[in-house]
């Protein structure tokens, strides 16, 4: 038995069992029952997986900080386990795996294992989660994100952007169990930023988090990171636990992350506060008939973006859907432009003359054999013809198999950037692009986060495991396109994970997908606010239901976290609540709508921009200002959320700003720190405090 301590955090550890058999936080138990302190897998050279875990080994010795599990069974007989902790400001966990067989490789740990009470509102005895999934959600009903259309999933190949893996959907290498005076942070400190998974799921009457670190390992090879998983005690409020992290992101910077203001990269538009307008030039919506609509010719959409930048006074930032001239969604081949060049530069040309902007969606790395809305989209006959398929993931058997990703709009594998063929067939797609003049390209939409998808090969060039040698690669080839399209900035779907910051300056923060789960809280912008700023994407896949206009309350929301606001209009011009809407029966109105832009680019301009561009984000001081109930679409019932939305920054001599959008079409009372204050309809206030 051993015991540490630290802070409000008091640990029994039973080694010999090789389990967690008691947390104390805040002086009271929160297991809620004994798990193994690690899990593992193996992989054979056929694929065939093998787990293991703690309390299977059938030796064990212990020494004054862990201990040494071995004896799993017949197919690693030499196979140890090394766990050891630390104590001090911090708990600090280290796991070791040695004596691996030449037949296997170590493909995961999950370590180190524990399980606490279940997630269900109105229970004294559990709490919420604060998991950095997409921008960050606090979850207090695990049966809500259960039954929802993001559930957690195993990690498996083929790849799922879903997947709840750092740095893919998850952005950041922590997470914590919170409750009203206390929480648990659980973090992995690794500056290589390997992949993880980090999760949590039900399990029996409690709920196992789960921190999954990828090897990276081939076959026969130890897996001993030097990095250890951080146990801390922290305030029940997640903004303690997101300090906790941030310090440690501080102290080691990923490449080419700098503050925003000290960036060199960055186009002088960066800091304007484009106003983002995107719309698709064909078709309603993915999986519809890819005729053009209204928005086509590319020049139709001037007379509707020029009414757009005059009743808000912004800039605005054109970003085209469904403009490839190959087929929509359909990668990595997006050139030339639907219609042709011609066109597609006329529009550029014009837009620019007015100091506007133009980007662009792509579609990540998959490798389309049969887009499903343009027939005569195949490249089954190029495919083969150029022997194509060694260079997509494998799995671990050994073999391609066709992608899980965007199925509804094409067919098709996943490109292994890591091995030179896939590397090539890339820059072969892009490099168009990259030189086309446009000031903006979503490269990565379908990678969340920017990561590569998992990948088994044994004749790419890389380890057999997935692994720390991901995330570099992906630096690798980034940093390459950044130099390539210099002047262009890049984005991903979600915004981009902590390691990818440095190369992808601008992308699509869908805060929106956490409706499902719980409350959006805007943990990315706490945590790197003052590295990036991100827009807050067409809104696809939100949960708010379309019964009512709920655009401008999440149009309030993504300005006070200091991303910029977006707006998705129909193929005729008008507004819809988000992509990927078919019922325009709801749409949102268009006058508030663009009202509520311009006051707040405004107030950008005029008083917020020093904290909302680079600023640093702080605790909000306590505040009251009233609830709103939003119905929420299916089956998920209803959400109260505040009627304004607030965010703080801290300022020079330790002063708070508090940003204050109220989105509503009447004044709204706000009591802060005892002071009472009136928000203006479809406008900003801000506090010093």
């Amino acid at each position: 038995m051993n015991k540490q301590n630290s802070d409000l955090l008091e640990l029994h550890v039973d080694w010999e069992r090789g389990v967690i058999d008691s947390l104390m936080l805040g002086g009271q138990e929160r297991t809620a029952a004994p798990r193994p302190l690690f899990a593992a897998r193996l992989r054979h050279r056929s694929g065939e997986a093998v787990h293991m875990q703690a309390t299977q080994a059938r030796s064990v010795k212990t020494d004054g900080q862990g201990a040494v599990y071995s004896d799993f069974g017949e197919e690693a007989p030499a196979l140890s386990v090394r766990v050891s902790m630390t104590e001090g400001e911090t708990v600090d966990w280290y796991i070791r795996v040695d004596g691996v067989p030449t037949e296997y490789a170590v493909e995961w740990v999950d370590f180190p294992q524990i399980c606490l009470p279940r997630l269900i509102e109105c229970d004294t005895r559990g709490g919420r989660i604060l998991l950095p999934y997409n921008e960050g959600v606090l979850i207090s009903n695990d049966e809500r994100r259960a039954r929802g259309m993001l559930p957690h999933m195993e990690p498996e190949y083929p790849s799922l952007g879903a997947y709840a893996v750092f740095p893919n959907m998850i952005c950041s290498q922590f997470l914590a169990y919170l409750y009203d005076d206390v929480g648990l942070y659980i973090g992995a400190h690794d500056p290589q930023r390997a992949p993880k998974g980090i999760d949590f799921y039900t399990d029996g009457d409690g709920i196992l988090l789960q921190m999954r670190l990828f090897c990276g390992t081939d076959f026969g090879q130890a897996f001993a990171p030097s990095y250890p998983i951080v146990w801390r005690a922290c305030e029940g409020r997640w903004e303690s636990a997101a300090e906790i992290y941030r310090a440690w992101f501080e102290m080691h910077l990923p490449p080419r992350v700098i503050r925003t203001a000290q960036n060199p990269a960055l186009p002088a538009w960066y800091e304007d506060a484009p106003l983002v307008v995107t719309y698709p030039v064909r078709g309603i919506h993915d999986m519809d008939e890819m005729t053009p609509n209204a928005l086509f010719p590319y020049v139709n959409a001037l007379p509707v973006l020029e009414k757009i930048k005059r009743a808000t006074d912004s800039r605005i930032m054109a970003l085209l859907m469904h403009w490839e001239g190959t087929a929509p969604w359909a990668p990595p081949y997006v050139w030339p432009p639907y219609g042709g060049e011609v066109g597609f530069f006329a529009f550029r040309d014009r837009l620019h003359q007015q100091g506007d902007l133009l980007g662009v969606y792509c579609s990540g790395f998959g490798y389309t054999l049969q887009s499903n809305l343009i027939e005569s989209y195949c490249m089954e006959k190029e495919l083969e013809r150029r022997g194509l398929l060694d260079a997509m993931c494998h799995s671990p058997a050994g073999e391609p198999q066709i992608s899980k990703i965007c199925t509804g709009q094409r067919k098709g594998y996943d490109i292994c950037p890591a091995c030179e063929s896939g590397r090539e067939l890339l820059m072969e797609a892009y490099a168009p692009l990259f030189e086309c003049g446009i000031d903006y390209a979503q490269i990565l939409d379908q990678n969340h986060g920017g990561g590569q998808y998992l990948c088994y090969a044994r004749h790419h060039g890389h380890p057999a495991m997935p692994g720390a040698w991901m995330t570099e690669n992906m630096q690798s080839l980034l940093g390459d396109w950044n130099e390539r399209a210099a002047g262009m900035l890049f984005g991903c779907e979600s915004a981009a994970a902590e390691p990818f910051i440095g190369n992808l300056a601008m992308s699509d923060n869908r805060f929106e997908l956490n409706y499902a789960h719980g409350t959006p809280v805007p943990l990315y912008a706490y945590i790197y606010h003052e590295y990036v700023r991100n827009f807050m994407g067409n809104q696809c896949c939100c949960t708010l239901s379309t019964q009512c206009d709920t655009l401008r309350y999440r149009l309030a929301y993504a300005f006070s976290i200091g991303d910029l606001m977006t707006l998705t209009l129909s193929p005729n011009g008008a507004l819809m609540t988000h992509w990927g809407t078919r019922d325009f029966a709801h749409a949102p109105d268009m006058e508030k709508t663009l009202t509520l832009i311009k006051n707040l680019t405004k107030f950008y301009r005029e008083q917020a921009k020093e904290y909302l561009y680079d600023g640093r984000m702080c605790q909000s001081h306590a505040y009251e200002c009233g609830e709103i109930s939003i119905p929420l679409s299916g089956a998920y019932g209803t959400t109260r959320l505040p009627r304004l939305l607030l965010s703080a920054f801290c300022g020079e001599g330790g002063k708070v700003a508090h940003i204050v959008v109220n989105p509503e079409d009447v004044p709204v009372a706000l009591t802060l720190d005892g002071c009472a204050y009136t928000v203006p309809a479809l406008d900003a206030l801000l506090i010093l405090v």
